[in-house]
């Protein structure tokens, strides 16, 4: 009967049988070896998966995507989806849970699914130490009494794929050492194999729906944290880049300490980014936290093209050591890029385009990227402004730009994003992950959008600086270049001074009616005494 079916529904049909007899598999007793814990966990991720896909399927089966009945039910779709996915990634645990976290983190998705999976951020249960004790044991060779005066046998952190202690060593330095857990590696190929094919399945199904390009992206960045020699040179490379900068603080490696499985680095006391209470108690004007935090990340993508790709509020911290009266300890260097040089001139050339909202330039770059086709919508995922706005950078948008861009979005379909996604270089994606969790932080600390739009302006001027890109030679090609890089270079700084005389003025004059305020209000006290 099943084979007198079309295909899609023939393949429906098999999926959604599988997914019952996986959901019937949950309820079987399993050993705790590791093939049976895969087996029992990739059941649980295809029962899921079979149960949302039929969801999908028949709650929107015969509706028009442009009506508004369709945006409704899609919503509830993505939620009750989103819930299913958040109760896998909590029941797996492990790399489940690090997927939902990374997927909590993207902009690029629909709002129900980030919203939701927010909550993974803090459910990572620490190993018991007696399984982390062998893991130092096999990577150092030594038990820890032999090697450390004290060992805080509580870790400080625990995440998906490793858990920190605090310790002390025979000299008396104070350590930080990241302790990977065992088995982890067999784990991450098998859950990222399961995943993998599930989004095949889904984009069978759903040929708009394609999510290829996160599983590729997730699975790229949880490989580079798993090997902690390659991060422990990550520490050393950030630590060189920023060895003139008094803000920023990169704890030192003891290579002697460090395995591909053990990570041994100097502990440096501080408070999350984002600790407004602790900030504001020390005096610290979080605003200026706010803008040094973008000044630093700003100058990895521009200046440097070395980025740290994960600068969630745990992996950076505030220390009142420091001139100026606080300092920025970044810590875990797993996911760091280097980007390509050319990527990074021209992720450049974007920001100054749009700075100037030169939509021609904008257009052509779009193109350099591979998503030629979407270049209108750069402007509102970098700036907030559309790409004929008639506003000022980090201003509102107008109500008829407001009503424009809403019909634009109608228009869009999921066709339009998962194909917008799957043409980015891997270089614009972790930029766009950073560059999201970095607005989170930002706005926590109350600093407005010009701050950062303003500051990735302006390292983007010094990122095409001619200092920063010296043109060779001095034949007449190589001179022009050089004058015309000069020009632009000016008229940007020039640009970015005026919005920064504006900005000025905008505080001045709040400031004034402020002090006016208060001023009539004394005067009126006066009177009526």
């Amino acid at each position: 009967m099943v084979s007198k079916f079309p295909a899609k529904a023939t393949a429906a049909f098999c999926l959604i049988t599988a997914g019952c007899f996986t959901s019937q598999a949950n309820l079987l007793p399993f050993s705790d070896s590791p093939v049976s814990q895969g087996i029992l966990r990739s059941s649980r991720a295809i029962c899921t998966v079979a149960i949302t896909v039929a969801d999908y399927k028949y709650s929107l089966y015969g509706l028009p995507n442009d009506c508004d009945e369709y945006r409704r039910l899609l919503s509830e779709v993505h939620l009750r989806s989103a819930k299913r996915l958040l109760k896998l990634c909590e029941i797996n645990k492990g790399f489940y849970v690090k997927a939902g976290q990374f997927v909590s983190s993207l902009r690029q998705i629909p709002k129900e699914y980030s919203l939701t999976l927010s909550s993974l951020q803090d459910q990572v249960v620490p190993y018991d130490f007696k399984v982390i004790k062998e893991v130092l044991v096999s990577n150092l060779g030594q038990d820890p009494s032999e090697l450390f005066t004290w060992f805080n046998e509580q870790p400080i952190a625990a995440a998906s794929i490793a858990q920190v202690h605090h310790a002390m060593l025979k000299d008396h330095q104070e350590v930080a050492i990241k302790v990977q857990y065992p088995g982890i590696e067999k784990k991450m190929k098998l859950d990222t194999r399961i995943m993998y094919s599930l989004s095949e399945f889904v984009a069978w199904f759903f040929p708009e729906f394609r999510f290829r390009w996160l599983v590729s992206e997730f699975t790229e960045a949880i490989s580079l944290e798993l090997d902690f020699v390659q991060e422990a040179r990550n520490f050393e490379t950030m630590s060189n880049n920023f060895r003139n900068n008094k803000v920023v603080r990169i704890p030192r490696i003891f290579w002697d300490l460090t395995t591909n499985q053990v990570l041994t680095m100097q502990f440096c006391h501080g408070h999350k980014v984002d600790d407004v209470v602790f900030l504001k108690g020390m005096k610290i004007n979080p605003e200026k936290v706010a803008k040094k935090l973008l000044e630093v990340f700003a100058e990895m993508i521009f200046v440097h093209g070395f980025l740290h790709g994960d600068p969630h509020p745990g992996n950076i911290l505030v220390s009142i050591e420091g001139q100026g009266g606080f300092s920025l300890v970044l810590l875990d260097h797993g996911i760091c890029k280097k980007l390509d040089e050319v990527f990074r001139l021209e992720y450049c050339q974007l920001w100054k385009a749009l700075i100037l909202l030169d939509s021609r330039k904008i257009q052509h770059l779009a193109e350099r990227f591979g998503v030629g086709k979407y270049y209108r919508y750069l402007p509102i995922i970098f700036s907030g402004r559309t790409i004929d706005s008639k506003s000022g950078i980090g201003k509102g948008m107008l109500v008829e730009e407001q009503k424009k861009l809403k019909q634009h979005l109608k228009a869009l379909k999921m066709e339009d994003i998962s194909s917008f996604m799957e043409s980015l270089p891997s270089n614009f994606l972790i930029i766009l992950r950073t560059d999201e969790l970095l607005r989170s932080t930002v706005s926590k600390l109350g600093a407005s959008k010009w701050v950062r739009l303003l500051t990735y302006g302006k390292y983007a001027s010094l990122g095409l600086s001619p200092k920063s890109n010296p043109c060779s030679g001095l034949t007449s090609f190589a001179l022009y270049t050089r004058l015309i890089g000069n020009i632009e270079y000016i008229l940007l700084r020039l640009t970015i001074g005026v919005m920064n005389l504006v900005l000025w003025m905008e505080k001045l004059k709040r400031c004034l009616n402020k002090f006016y305020g208060k001023m009539s209000a004394a005067g009126k006290e006066a009177i009526s005494r």
